[in-house]
C-alpha cells in the first residue's frame, strides 16, 4: 500500500485545476537572471502555460545577481502560501551549494521545496566558426600539442560551464586555460571574435549563433542529441563517460502548502502537453522535461552529488 501522503499528492496532481487558488494575492515567478536568458525564457513559458489552470497569469519578476541567489532569497523570505515561486536552474540548485567558499544566503536543501522540473537542456561544445578547429578531436589534439596554449570561457567560477570544461580537461588529459566571464553571452561574443577557443554551455545560449554560422558546433554533450542538429557528434562518444545535461525547474519556499505545490505541478504538467509551449521551448534549445515534486527532488539530490564530486576533483573554490 502506498503511504498516505503519496496517495494524497497523486490525487492532488490529478485534480490540479480543481483545487483552490494557492493564494488570493497575485501569482509571481521570480527569475534570478536577466530578461532574454534561458532562465527568464523558462519562467515566461511557464507563466503563459499555467495561466488558464491557475486562473491568472503569474507575473515574471527578474531579480538578478549573486548567481541567482538574490531571487532565491527573495522567494525564501517572501510569502509561503504558494503565490510566489522560483525559477530554479540546475546550477543554482546543485553546483553553487557544493563550491567551497561560495557565499549563499540560503540553505538550498532546507529552504526550497521542489515543485516541478520543466525543461531539459542539451549542452553544446562550440568554437568560433572562423577558428582553425574543425572538430573536437582536432581541438583536443591542438591542446595536447600546446599545453596551456588554448583557452575556454565560462559564465564564472563554479558554474556548469566552468565545471563541464574542467571535466573535459581531466577526462581527456588537456591543459586549457580558464577565462571566466559574467555570463555565457559575453563568453560567446569573445568566442566568435577568436579571443578564446572553446565554450561548453546550454544549447539555448548559442543556438542562434550556431544556426547563423558564427559558432561551430563541435559536439552535443548528451546522447539524446537535438532535432535541429541530427548529425552533431556526441561528447560521450568522444570522451567516454562525459555527459552534461541541464535542466530548469520551479521551486517554492519552505512551508509552501502541499496542495499549492500540487496545483502548480499539475498546471505545469498540463501546459507541457500544449504544442505551442513545446515549440517555444524547442525554439530556445530546450525540451519539455516534466518531473513531479518527488522525481524532481530525486534529480536535485542525484545531480548535486555528481557535481559535488566534479568540484572536488577539479579543486574548485570560490574566489
Amino acid at each position: 500500500m502506498k503511504p498516505l501522503i503519496g496517495v494524497l499528492l497523486g490525487t492532488m496532481l490529478l485534480a490540479g485545476p480543481a483545487l483552490a487558488q494557492p493564494a488570493d494575492r497575485p501569482l509571481r515567478i521570480v527569475a534570478g537572471f536577466a530578461p532574454g536568458g534561458t532562465s527568464d525564457i523558462v519562467a515566461r513559458v511557464v507563466a503563459d502555460g499555467v495561466a488558464a489552470a491557475l486562473g491568472q497569469r503569474p507575473v515574471v519578476e527578474n531579480r538578478t545577481g549573486a548567481n541567482g541567489f538574490i531571487a532565491a532569497e527573495a522567494v525564501v523570505r517572501g510569502p509561503t502560501d504558494g503565490s510566489t515561486v522560483l525559477q530554479c536552474p540546475m546550477g543554482s540548485m546543485t553546483i553553487s551549494p557544493e563550491v567551497p567558499g561560495m557565499h549563499i544566503p540560503i540553505d538550498v536543501g532546507r529552504d526550497l521545496v521542489p515543485v516541478a522540473n520543466v525543461a531539459r537542456s542539451s549542452y553544446a561544445v562550440v568554437t568560433g566558426a572562423r577558428g582553425p578547429h574543425r572538430s573536437l578531436e582536432a581541438l583536443m589534439a591542438a591542446a595536447r600539442s600546446r599545453p596551456g596554449g588554448l583557452s575556454y570561457g565560462s559564465a564564472g567560477i563554479g558554474t556548469a560551464q566552468h565545471l563541464s570544461a574542467e571535466r573535459l580537461k581531466r577526462m581527456a588529459g588537456l591543459d586549457i586555460v580558464h577565462v571566466p566571464y559574467r555570463g555565457a553571452a559575453p563568453a560567446a561574443l569573445d568566442l566568435i571574435a577568436g579571443r578564446i577557443d572553446l565554450l561548453i554551455t546550454n544549447l539555448g545560449d548559442v543556438i542562434r549563433q550556431v544556426q547563423g554560422g558564427e559558432l561551430r558546433l563541435l559536439a552535443l554533450a548528451d546522447e539524446a542529441g537535438w532535432p535541429d542538429f541530427p548529425d552533431a557528434p556526441r561528447l560521450p562518444r568522444i570522451v567516454p563517460g562525459l555527459e552534461v545535461i541541464g535542466w530548469f525547474g520551479i521551486c517554492g519556499p519552505r512551508g509552501m502548502p502541499e496542495e499549492a505545490v500540487a496545483r502548480w505541478a499539475g498546471a505545469i504538467r498540463a501546459s507541457l502537453q500544449d504544442p505551442v509551449v513545446q515549440k517555444r521551448l524547442l525554439d530556445n534549445g530546450l525540451a519539455p522535461g516534466f518531473e513531479d515534486p518527488a522525481a524532481f527532488g530525486a534529480t536535485i539530490t542525484r545531480d548535486r552529488q555528481a557535481w559535488g564530486e566534479a568540484i572536488r576533483a577539479a579543486n574548485v573554490r570560490a574566489e
